[in-house]
């Protein structure tokens, strides 16, 4: 017994972390997680009853049954015990499902499943102008968020598992969920619909906020980019420029307006780069600069290899400054 509790501590080590469904830090996460439990209890408790049942008469007491006491078996145990097992754990998930749809508390999200990143989008409370901030999704604790989800390619299908349940993504057609997050921290989200080359790389921060520290990060994403500071990353934004990166990206409060990629107005304060391929420090702005096409196959941004590596290093420093 020792060896086998030994045997499974790895297996357990997944049964933790940011991207687990079982350890959750949502409303819709703990019903889940709930019904979860319930039905793994009750897989394990006919699991043993009925290899008792079995080693009962095929070990212990090896003797034909009355045809009654058969047919009564089959009957309660093959028909009326699942039957009635099955049907309950039926009706308590579908009784999850509205909480799933119900309306938020006043913010709403609108999220396009793109080749391969999200297009997040936040609709203010007060109807004001949406905050754009891809790949990356904020939510207050406490609160109940609406996201509105479509695709612009294919399907896709969006998953925070501490979060709560997946929701698909259908191009031309909207889909809502909703979330409650309870407890402040960094999680991981990931599509969970094989949508192409790059699926695996397809994944986004959910970061849960308290109220306060929200509405300061919302109204600071709805302001222009910060201005470059340093030599070096004034000499990045005009490599910016001098290379059309402004037909694909867009950065607020300057001549790029470009819509196809994501936006960049403050991709320096983001915590990862690419949809979660890379994080958000100089080297890794340099590197995603010169090989992107080999980071994210398929992806349709093409690789600036061409550029010296004093001005990726530039232009690696302009992106970083847009906090």
């Amino acid at each position: 017994m020792t060896a086998l509790a030994c045997a499974a501590l790895p297996w357990l080590a997944g049964c933790a972390g940011r991207q687990s469904a079982l350890a959750p830090a949502g409303e819709d996460a703990a019903a889940l997680h709930t019904l979860f439990i319930v039905m793994l209890a009750g897989a394990v408790v006919l699991f043993v009853l009925m290899n008792g049942l079995f080693f009962y008469l095929t070990r212990i007491n090896p003797v034909a049954l009355p045809l009654r006491h058969a047919r009564l078996l089959m009957a309660v145990g093959g028909i009326l015990f699942p039957t009635i097992v099955v049907g309950t754990l039926l009706v308590w998930g579908l009784s999850l499902l509205p909480d799933q749809r119900r309306p938020g508390d006043g913010l709403r999200l609108h999220v396009t499943g793109e080749q391969w990143w999200w297009r997040v989008e936040y609709q203010p409370a007060d109807g004001g102008p949406p905050v754009v901030s891809p790949n990356e999704i904020r939510l207050p604790a406490g609160q109940r968020a609406e996201l509105a989800l479509t695709s612009s390619h294919v399907i896709h299908s969006l998953w925070i598992p501490a979060l709560g349940g997946k929701m698909d993504m259908f191009p031309g057609r909207e889909t809502v969920m909703s979330l409650r997050p309870t407890e402040p921290g960094s999680y991981r989200g990931q599509c969970a619909e094989f949508c192409g080359a790059s699926h695996a790389w397809m994944a986004f921060e959910a970061v849960v906020m308290e109220p306060a520290a929200f509405e300061a990060w919302l109204a600071a994403e709805a302001r222009d980019a910060r201005a470059p500071a340093t030599p070096e990353a004034r000499r990045g934004a005009d490599i910016f420029a001098r290379e059309g990166c402004g037909a694909c990206h867009a950065v607020r409060g300057t001549d790029a307006q470009g819509s196809l990629g994501p936006d960049l107005t403050h991709v320096g304060s983001r915590q990862s780069l690419g949809a979660g391929r890379l994080g958000t420090g100089l080297e890794d702005f340099a590197t995603w600069i010169a090989h992107v096409d080999a980071l994210k196959p398929e992806v349709e941004m093409p690789a600036y290899d061409h550029l010296s590596e004093p001005e990726r290093r530039a232009l690696a420093a302009y992106l970083k400054g847009l906090e």
